[in-house]
């Protein structure tokens, strides 16, 4: 014989799928921005340290036009390499403007190569560095 079905298991079943939705949208919310750098025509990054931050053109103020930043080495021999910025800000609040910039400088502090690319929400960011000619 089947049991009816009563208040509190009513309640218990809608609890669990309170906490399982919540769950569920916490974790495809990301905190960080993820991505990769290449070289422009596919070929090895050159040795030397990537530096990588957020930038927002539209902010006049040039201390607060940088967000997040990171660093990644280049060995030399990698095609690609892949960065994780953390957001602080919602990726709703983003502005339309904002951008990932990537700079590989060589151990002397001279600047290789640059290159830049918009930030999409919910997607992964990949950045292609061009030669930097003097």
């Amino acid at each position: 014989m089947k049991r009816p079905t009563n208040r509190r298991t009513v309640l218990m079943a809608a609890g669990a799928a309170a906490v399982a939705a919540a769950t569920a949208t916490a974790t495809a919310q990301s905190t960080d921005i993820r991505g990769t750098v290449t070289f422009k025509g596919n070929v090895a990054i050159p040795e030397g340290h990537i530096e990588i931050y957020l930038e927002d053109p539209a902010i006049k103020n040039k201390t607060q036009r940088r967000a997040a930043e990171t660093r990644v080495e280049s060995n030399g021999g990698s095609k690609k390499l892949e960065f994780s910025l953390p957001l602080t800000a919602s990726p709703a609040a983003a502005s339309p403007t904002l951008q990932v910039v990537a700079r590989l400088e060589r151990a002397d502090g001279w600047l290789i190569a640059r290159g830049s690319a918009k930030v999409e929400a919910g997607s992964p960011v990949h950045v292609t560095l061009n030669t930097v000619m003097y």
